[in-house]
């Protein structure tokens, strides 16, 4: 077996954990360290002491994958429970289902339409270009009148720029059906951890060859190590010294009130006279003890451009982010003894499940790199 390496991981979140949890089983001595006080980065859930329900702090997260692999090792960690999410929204004084249905369209347009109808109807409504941007993508998508009503003003509150700005790539994401499917997602695998998202990350962090430091920012670091893995912002590890890469941020105000309260997990706030993007109930993201619970916990969701000191949440990648971009990676390849891993350190929008295979991919080629005395890729979840 070749000597073990010693590898500082900075970020406790899902792919930090990941890539922590790999390399120890591989043999090598791992420090995780993370600036703030709990793990499991935004995935970071805790009961409420006062009600008992638990809270997903930094907005609602739920597991969904098709790739079998990553569900069986979500599994190793966690007790997995089944959970369909469901996603309302809010327009004018009506309530919608999304994704947007059948259900949906016939409510919208007050029609009873069989599902061949309801397509013919919406290829009629919609605008058949090549789309470059999100409202290109909306209006080819649904149609001018779904998209104003659901996807324009939601979008400028969420992204804080026009949506003829942003990428199609976004809205391509989300589901159109022709049936009253409205299970927000259609991977195979789908669920919640019974104990939450930090309880799971804990699991992967038990190893006696994993060494976890809270409260610690990667900048108060001294001691030396033969590799790190950075799960961090990417220009913030350069000191930012070519420019700020473009990230939004999430603000979260929670409230206790009598359960239950709006009657699902998420309802999204479409118009664009209501500042927040969303209202989170989180009891309902544990149906198997819901029913116990007399008082629910609240969240108001509203988005902004993140600033030097906000968390950044999500990187926004319009053409100056990606010139910037392009530089910091050009500069990353040239920097010895690190990986960069994860949503930030990769400036890329990543589910968990995504997040997860990344770090596995990248743990698999680090310790195979080590085993060689090869240098590893910066980027391997992109080789």
């Amino acid at each position: 077996m070749p000597e073990p390496k010693s590898v500082l991981v900075i970020g406790a979140g899902l792919s930090g954990s990941v890539a922590a949890r790999q390399l120890a089983e591989a043999g090598h001595r791992v420090t995780v360290i993370d600036e703030r006080d709990h793990l499991a980065g935004n995935c970071h859930t805790a009961r409420d002491p006062e009600t008992g329900v638990m809270v997903h702090h930094y907005g609602p997260h739920i597991f969904h994958t098709g790739d079998r692999q990553v569900w069986e090792y979500v599994n190793r960690f966690a007790v997995m429970m089944p959970y369909r999410h469901q996603v309302k929204a809010r327009v004018g004084d009506q309530v919608y289902a999304l994704p947007i249905n059948l259900h949906t369209i016939n409510q919208f347009f007050g029609r009873a339409m069989d599902p061949a109808q309801a397509r013919a109807f919406i290829a009629a409504q919609s605008r058949s270009t090549e789309p470059v941007s999100f409202e290109d993508q909306g209006l080819a998508f649904v149609g001018p009148a779904l998209y104003a009503a659901f996807f324009r003003d939601y979008t400028r509150k969420q992204w804080g720029v026009d949506p003829a700005r942003l990428p199609a790539s976004i809205l391509k994401r989300l589901p159109l059906r022709f049936t009253y499917d409205d299970n927000y997602f259609a991977h195979p695998y789908q669920a919640i951890p019974r104990d939450g998202y930090t309880a799971m990350v804990a699991a992967m962090l038990d190893h006696p060859g994993i060494t976890v430091e809270l409260n610690r920012a990667a900048e108060t670091v001294t001691r030396a190590f033969d590799h790190q893995v950075y799960t961090g912002p990417l220009d913030r590890y350069f000191s930012h010294r070519l420019g700020r890469l473009g990230y939004r941020t999430l603000h979260f105000e929670h409230e206790r009130v009598a359960a239950p309260w709006q009657g699902t997990a998420v309802m999204n706030y479409c118009d664009a006279d209501v500042p927040h993007t969303r209202i989170t109930e989180h009891m309902y993201f544990a149906p198997w003890e819901m029913a116990r619970f007399t008082r629910s916990v609240v969240t108001f969701e509203t988005s902004a451009q993140a600033g030097p000191g906000d968390i950044p949440y999500y990187p926004i990648r319009l053409l100056d982010d990606k010139t910037l971009l392009a530089r910091y990676q050009a500069l990353a390849q040239r920097t010895e003894g690190v990986t960069f891993l994860g949503r930030l350190g990769t400036y890329a929008y990543l589910d968990m499940d995504v997040a997860i295979r990344k770090a596995l991919d990248a743990s698999a080629h680090l310790i195979e790199a080590f085993a060689r005395h090869a240098r590893p890729d910066v980027f391997p979840d992109a080789a």
